[in-house]
């Protein structure tokens, strides 16, 4: 085996490692099935709008308002990342736009970050408007996933003796 090949296989290791371990820090959460899921799924909405830099303080103040659990909600915003982002960002600028009813002037294959700060109010605007309409789709999702796994968890674990049957 070539030393790109063994770090491949790191790589991979490193990334089904981190998995587990976000996996079995997300069963430890507490409270019912609703509350761990709403918690989720006001993370994932708020990863999908363009606030990134405020993402942890958003989700965590949805979370407080709509009594959410807040840890669920730091996992959630984890639902943005390098990878998630640009389509993300992409998708909620043609969909705010389009439902703006503006026309799309950007080239994304041409366009620098010193442009893209120097399109304004409207951009911004099309952006959170675009990022608020595509989070519910997620949000509804991961609520619904991750209240079905709660249960089927709590339900596992008062079967076998354990003491979090919610």
């Amino acid at each position: 085996m070539t030393s790109s090949e063994d770090s491949i296989k790191n790589q991979q290791q490193s990334w089904k490692q981190r998995l587990k371990a976000l996996y079995v820090k997300a069963k430890s959460l507490q409270g019912d099935p609703h509350y761990v899921a709403m918690g989720l799924a006001v993370g994932v909405f708020v990863a999908v709008t363009p606030t990134i830099p405020f993402h942890t303080t958003i989700a965590l103040a949805m979370a407080f308002a709509l009594k959410a659990s807040k840890p669920a909600a730091i996992i959630g915003v984890w639902f943005s990342n390098p990878i998630t982002i640009p389509p993300f960002y992409y998708g909620s600028y043609k969909l705010g736009m389009l439902m703006l009813g503006r026309s799309d002037g950007l080239d994304p294959a041409v366009l620098s970050l010193r442009e893209l700060f120097m399109q304004g109010l409207d951009f911004t605007i099309a952006m959170i408007i675009g990022g608020a309409v595509l989070g519910v789709v997620p949000a509804i999702a991961s609520y619904f996933v991750t209240r079905h796994f709660f249960r089927k968890l709590r339900a596992r674990r008062a079967a076998s003796g354990g003491t979090d049957a919610q």
